[in-house]
This record gives C-alpha cells, structure tokens and sequence, in this order.
C-alpha cells in the first residue's frame, strides 16, 4: 500500500506538472496572440483537453488520499490547498483557451497603436510572471515569493480600469476600430481575472505552510478577488 509521504509526493508532482501545463498554455496563447498564429492557437485549443483530465485526475487523487490516510494538520492543509489550487489552474487554463480560441474564430487584425495604448503586452508579461513566482513558490513552499504576486496583480487591476476610457475615445475618433478595442477588452479581462486566480493560488500557499486564512480578509481597496 502507498504510504502517507509517497501519495503526497505524487500529488505534489501532479500540481507542478499542473502549473507548467497552464502556464505553457498562457504562454503559447500569447505568441499566437501577438503573431495572429491560429495554428498555435489551435494547439493551444486541442491541449485544453489535456489540462481538463489532469484536473480530473488530481481532483480524484486528492479525494483517495483523504480517503485513504485521514490526513491531519499540515497533511490536511496540503491536500485542502491542492485542490483549490487545482481548481485555480484549471481556469487559468480556460481563460487562456479562450484567448486563443479569439484568434481561431475572429479575423480581426489589429492596430499596434491600439496593443500599446491599452498595455496588452504589459498585461501578458505580468500574468506570466506572476505564474513564475506561483510555481517557485509552489516549488519551495516559499510564502516570500507567493506574497510578490499581490503587487504585481494590482498592475494588472490598473491596465484594465484604464482600458474603459481608452476604449470611449477611440470609438468616439473613429468608430471603426470598435471591433479591435472589444478584442482587446475581451483579452485584457481574461488577464486581469488570470491576475485573481493566481493570487487566489498564492493565498493557499500561505494556508498551507502557514495556518493562515488569507480569503476573506479585507483587502486595501476593497476588491474581492476572482475564485
């Protein structure tokens, strides 16, 4: 029989190999965003279906482990943590579905004028980045670096309130870049709730190596996070 350390080294594994999986996606989703690749995009499409049954499977894992060693304290926390974050990663994967499935089913080119103006580019360089501090600190059980992505999700919350005027003037300048800018809206709300899904990943890292109950604390700004 599998013991106690082992299964929960396996479920370990299973959500790092969780994490790489949906940030390649958020990743390839970017390069075929940015080079208007629909054959990336597809790809991207077509792995969704691997994201959906590692999600199944760790969620299933997790219930036989419960099942399986009663688990207590820190063993209890890791297990509960896990399938939060398991959940998180499996939106993330969604969203960078949905990213990519624009590119596939929308031929809308668009103006880079418009990409730098409402910080599109900005918006994807500060997911995945937060995405890289998550698996280190997943990786490490390091609350530090789990804490970092708070900052950096509140850029993320600022590029998209900037977005609505932005939008409002270059419709009012033209009305034919309406289609380019509800893209780019489309886009810049699929990163901005990736933003809230990895802090909600960050606050079960904490949880979990520190007893700590981040979810409902009140936040500065009274902004309550994606789950």
């Amino acid at each position: 029989m599998i013991t106690l350390d082992q299964h929960k080294e396996a479920l370990n594994q299973a959500g790092l190999e969780m994490l790489n999986l949906c940030t390649t996606q958020l990743e390839h989703a970017q390069e075929a965003f940015f080079k208007h690749d629909s054959d990336l995009a597809e790809e991207v499409l077509h792995t969704e279906n691997r994201v959906n049954a590692l999600d199944l499977k760790i969620d299933r894992d997790c219930e036989r482990f419960i099942a399986l060693h009663n688990p207590v304290a820190s063993d209890l926390r890791f297990v509960l943590a896990l399938r939060k974050i398991n959940f998180d990663l499996e939106r993330v994967g969604d969203h960078a579905y949905g990213i990519s499935n624009y590119i596939v089913k929308l031929d809308t080119q668009i103006e880079e004028r418009l990409m730098e103006k409402m910080r599109v580019e900005e918006m994807f360089t500060t997911a995945l980045s937060m995405l890289d501090d998550i698996t280190e600190a997943y990786n490490t059980v390091d609350t530090k670096i789990a804490r970092k992505v708070f900052k950096k999700d509140k850029i993320l919350n600022e590029i998209n309130m900037k977005s609505f005027p932005i939008i409002s003037e270059e419709v009012k300048a033209n009305a034919e870049v309406i289609d380019q800018v509800m893209l780019l809206f489309s886009v810049i709300k699929k990163l901005e709730r990736i933003g809230d899904l990895v802090t909600n990943i960050a606050e079960e890292i904490i949880f979990f190596r520190e007893a700590e109950v981040l979810k409902h604390r009140k936040k500065k700004g009274g902004k309550k996070k994606d789950s």
